[in-house]
């Protein structure tokens, strides 16, 4: 008695890349968990802005996690020391320890990095 296995080849790569098939289930699987990941580690409410998507490229399919909250790119490069000024009061206004203060001008001394995404991507590995 003898079994013999047949392997379509140019039928299982059409399995794998098509829409719904098995690359693309898994592909989402690990997009969505790098995405709930990211929402955890983003600062305050920058992780309600983090979305997920599957896009077709070049290479084929691809996971793309989007942040459109408009400070993303400050968080996650940081930013110089630098002076903050009112652009249609005379004053800014803010709270400080429970108190609001008022200010022409802010010396604001910059922020370091915080690469959450990147975070994201390697604990979603």
């Amino acid at each position: 008695m003898s079994v013999e296995v047949r392997v379509d080849q140019g039928r299982l790569a059409r399995l794998l890349r098509a829409r719904g098939g098995i690359a693309e289930r898994g592909l989402r699987r690990r997009t969505a968990r790098v995405a709930d990941i990211a929402r955890r580690e983003a600062p305050g409410s920058m992780g309600q802005y983090i979305d997920w998507k599957i896009e077709s490229g070049p290479g084929g399919l691809q996971g793309v996690i989007v942040c459109d909250h408009p400070a993303t790119l400050f968080v996650l490069y940081g930013t110089r020391p630098h002076i903050i000024r009112p652009r249609r009061k005379k004053a800014l206004r803010f709270d400080v320890g429970g108190r609001t203060v008022f200010a022409a001008v802010v010396h604001h001394p910059g922020t370091r990095p915080n690469d959450f995404l990147g975070r994201a991507l390697r604990a979603g590995r």
